[in-house]
């Protein structure tokens, strides 16, 4: 009820119709990952990179409908990010601006669930944008992969200390890792852990 609640109130702020669709309820087997590269942590003060996406289906992950968009940032780029992702300044020259990258990430989204490692993280960091623009945050379902994770392991080991990194739970599910640390290949890596769990 709660949650109805919540719901009502967020579409009650949209200012743009267009964005109606993201309220409708999701009928279908499509699931979006998604995963944002940013400057940093700080959720009010840090930027969007990159966002990666990919879309779930069944039980698999369609390498053909893939979403991976770079953002003009307003900062330069710290060494710290960059030794995080690997995304430099000579590879954001030509990247869209944040408000097109938004957009394009909305249509692409749709009303389909979403999810994510860290999810609260990357739908704070989108809300951040959206917010101000269309008087919303993402009314979409989201799903976890570390909560999954955790309710499976806690039934197993009920007493456990349970380890949610990424890579642990990588290695305990026995799936492979993907070399290069950027948005799409994380998302390809948490859509693993996903169907795993699923």
């Amino acid at each position: 009820m709660f949650e109805t609640i919540k719901q009502y109130l967020n579409k009650k702020n949209l200012k743009d119709t267009k964005y109606n669709y993201l309220f409708d309820e999701y009928e279908g087997d499509e699931y979006v990952c998604f995963d944002c590269e940013t400057t940093g942590l700080n959720v009010k003060e840090d930027e969007i990179i990159s966002i990666g996406a990919i879309i779930i289906k069944g039980n698999k992950v369609l390498h053909s409908k893939k979403f991976e968009r770079f953002a003009k940032t307003t900062t330069p780029l710290s060494s710290e990010s960059i030794k995080i992702h690997h995304i430099r300044e000579c590879d954001i020259t030509n990247a869209l601006d944040i408000d097109v990258v938004i957009e394009e990430f909305l249509e692409f989204i749709g009303n389909r669930p979403l999810v994510g490692y860290f999810l609260e993280f990357d739908c704070a960091m989108i809300n951040k944008y959206i917010k101000p623009k269309i008087g919303i945050t993402l009314p979409n379902e989201k799903i976890e992969v570390s909560a999954l994770y955790y309710d499976k392991m806690i039934k197993k080991y009920p007493q456990g200390n349970i380890d949610l990194r990424f890579d642990v739970i990588m290695n305990k599910l026995a799936l492979p890792r993907l070399g290069k640390h950027d948005a799409i290949n994380d998302v390809i890596m948490t859509s693993m852990i996903f169907l795993k769990l699923k």
